[in-house]
């Protein structure tokens, strides 16, 4: 910030300095928007005006709405200007506060948040005095008017300072007491709080339309791991649960038929506004499109529907297409606006698509009545479904109009896949909603795992190229001085990175390398864990804080155990760190892991089905992984990873080191042969080294099985 400002009055908006495309959303409001930083804060305090917190993401539709309505409303900003001082934050670069003011937000409302996240600060001790989400222009939903809020609160702050200094007291006896729940207790972790979750989850189950609640209707892939997770220890232990294991394929076939996924670009949006999956907020995220693309890839492994092998596909190939940089870096999230108007890119008015459709009759040898399906199969033939618009949702699955036609499901599927391609073409002509290009540590972690699994589970060594390039564009880029940065964009990468950002990262670089092994990437995973220990865990009580020991300190140091819309950092770190002691040899990680466990389990035990991440490490700490290291000479080099690709190994970690590589010091005794050996552990317990293909294909069927029929 540029020190000729006054400190008791911001003259102007400075966002024009930040990087955050966000907070460059903002730049030319009239609002005298400042960063979060040591001197906005400064200003703040010399000045005792409150702060007006706004906290959202580029992505984000309703941010968008606020935004015109009130922040670029000149009479609205001298409110705002004269009474706050007003500081924007992206939640995706500073996920520490987003965390902290979204927990405040449901302590005061009892009510869940969401963004854009307004919350009025105390201007000293950052405490809120009041907490909202959207507010508009005028009364109206029983949402007071924004102009109106604001001269309640200001009025609040100079006449009720008393009552504010209770609210913030109340508030910290409530952190204090949600991180003394975190005390570790002695009992014994087992899988009861599995099954009990399990149940929970069954109950919720949506059996007509997928999926875990109603509108609005999330993805939420750590419900769904939980649930293929568990129906593979289950069938591994020979009391398969196929109630459980339907509720996941089920779910994810109707988001894959749903206008949740675009069936023309690939990918999923962030949410289904409705319980059919059909209209969704058409923002994509990162962040769901990872822990997507590897659940989809697993559910053909188990499945072999070609409707889950085309859904992760076709996210893969946007994501190599459009969320990723030329230098490797996986961007942050693509917005749902364009042109104004959510949703504008992905919808078709009536007469232009039935146009398209018929040149497309007039330039391909096809039949019409593959039209006249294909109108069916998306609801073209329907009444509209998007504000006068049509949106893609699969109202009849290909199989169904295939037998009902008398046609090769398979070659009508190829027919409307052409067809796609088609309507994709003429799409990609339209302005393009924006991409957010900031690229975020945890989230490429996310990435990585999720192309690694998609690469080696379909066959696909693009998919692990573009993982790896990410690794390695994260070690240039984004580790410096032995630790991470959480965020990179335009040639900087800054800010302190937090639990998710190592945790997520470890948890993908080991996909990675079962992938293709890489001494230096098993290195520096080595190095992030030993990282994640020295600088986030929790040395009295377990468990990982949110952020850094040394990092700025704020109201509360959160340390949570629960998911949202992505997997706990805590979960990650537990699964992680447990597969790398095993992998290593290193009893620090393990005993990290159950600490972290323990550390958690009071929570677990209140809400098991919120805790899902969590829930599926803890079912692999009880049942440790089952670890292969083969040591593979390139004649033949193929054959043998080929042969454990044909199985499904959900618990079993499959390590690949050319024999013409000196694997680290960790693993130093898996030696090389004069042809393929291999070397079984089961969890720190090794067995006889494997010489033989039909050996190791035994070795195989034993400690797991085929892909099902």
């Amino acid at each position: 910030m540029s020190s000729n400002i006054p400190k008791d009055h911001p003259s102007s908006n400075l966002l024009c300095n930040e990087s955050s495309p966000y907070l460059l959303q903002h730049a030319d409001n009239p609002v005298h928007w400042l960063a979060w930083n040591e001197t906005s804060l400064s200003i703040a305090r010399e000045s005792d005006k409150p702060i007006l917190l706004s906290i959202g993401y580029s992505a984000c539709h309703w941010c968008h709405v606020m935004a015109h309505e009130s922040f670029e409303d000149p009479d609205t900003a001298d409110v705002m200007n004269e009474l706050f001082i007003n500081i924007k934050v992206d939640k995706e670069e500073r996920p520490d506060l987003d965390k902290i003011y979204q927990t405040a937000h449901s302590l005061l409302t009892e009510r869940p948040g969401g963004w854009p996240l307004t919350v009025f600060l105390t201007p000293d001790t950052h405490m809120p005095i009041f907490a909202g989400t959207y507010f508009p222009p005028t009364a109206k939903h029983g949402l007071p008017a924004f102009k109106n809020l604001m001269l309640q609160i200001n009025d609040i702050w100079q006449s009720r300072k008393n009552d504010i200094e209770q609210q913030s007291n109340a508030l910290q006896s409530t952190y204090q007491r949600i991180y003394q729940a975190s005390k570790p207790e002695s009992a014994e972790l087992n899988h009861a709080i599995i099954d009990i979750a399990r149940n929970q989850l069954e109950k919720q189950f949506d059996s007509i339309n997928g999926g875990f609640s109603g509108a609005p209707k999330f993805p939420h892939p750590s419900i769904i791991d939980f649930a293929l997770k568990h129906w593979s220890h289950t069938r591994r232990s020979n009391r398969a649960d196929p109630r459980i294991l339907h509720s996941a394929i089920f779910s994810l076939e109707k988001m894959a038929e749903g206008g949740i996924f675009d069936h023309l670009g690939g990918g999923f949006c962030r949410y289904s506004t409705d319980e059919l999956w059909m209209i969704p907020h058409f923002e994509k995220m990162l962040y769901d499109n990872g822990p997507l693309l590897s659940l989809y890839s697993q559910a053909w492994k188990i499945n072999a529907e070609a409707i889950f092998y085309d859904a992760a596909v076709e996210t893969a190939d946007w994501v190599i297409r459009e969320m990723q940089s030329s230098d490797g870096g996986y961007y942050s999230a693509q917005d749902a606006d364009s042109e104004g108007s959510e949703g504008k890119f992905f919808v078709w008015h009536k007469e232009e698509i039935s146009s398209l459709l018929n040149d497309y009759i007039k330039s391909n040898d096809i039949e019409p009545v593959v039209i006249d399906l294909f109108k069916q199969r998306f609801g073209l033939d329907k009444s509209d479904n998007f504000e006068g618009a049509w949106h893609l949702h699969g109202y009849q699955q290909i199989k169904t109009l295939a037998d009902k036609n008398g046609l090769n499901p398979e070659e009508l599927n190829k027919q409307f896949k052409s067809i796609r391609r088609h309507l994709f073409h003429i799409r990609e002509k339209r302005v393009h909603p924006d991409t957010d290009t900031k690229v975020l540590c945890a989230w490429n972690g996310l990435m990585i795992h999720g192309m690694s699994v998609a690469g080696r589970l379909l066959d696909k060594p693009e998919y692990i190229a573009s993982a790896s390039r990410s690794a390695y564009f994260l070690r240039e880029h984004c580790w410096r001085d032995g630790r991470l940065l959480a965020s990179y964009k335009n040639g900087e990468a800054k800010l302190k990175a937090y639990i998710d950002d190592y945790a997520f990262l470890i948890y993908g670089l080991q996909e990675l390398l079962q992938c293709q092994w890489d001494n230096n990437l098993y290195e520096w995973m080595l190095q992030l864990a030993d990282r994640l220990l020295s600088d986030f865990e929790d040395r009295e009580y377990g468990g990982f804080f949110f952020t850094s020991h040394d990092h700025e300190s704020l109201i509360q140091r959160l340390k949570s155990f629960s998911d949202d819309a992505i997997p706990s950092g805590n979960a990650i770190a537990v699964y992680a760190l447990n597969r790398l002691g095993y992998l290593s040899g290193d009893q620090r990680y393990i005993d990290a892991a159950e600490n972290a466990l323990r550390s958690a389990w009071a929570t677990i035990s209140h809400s098991p089905v919120s805790h899902c991440a969590l829930l599926t490490a803890l079912n692999e700490y009880l049942s440790p992984p089952n670890i292969l290291i083969i040591r593979s000479r390139s004649t033949n080099q193929d054959d043998w990873i080929s042969i454990t690709q044909q199985y499904h190994l959900p618990f079993t970690l499959v390590y690949d080191i050319p024999a013409d590589q000196t694997p680290h010091i960790s693993i130093s005794g898996k030696k090389a042969s004069d042809s393929n050996i291999a070397y079984p552990c089961s969890g720190m317990q090794c067995h006889d080294p494997i010489t033989g293909q039909a050996e190791l294909e035994k070795h195989l069927r034993n400690n797991s099985y085929r892909v099902l029929e």
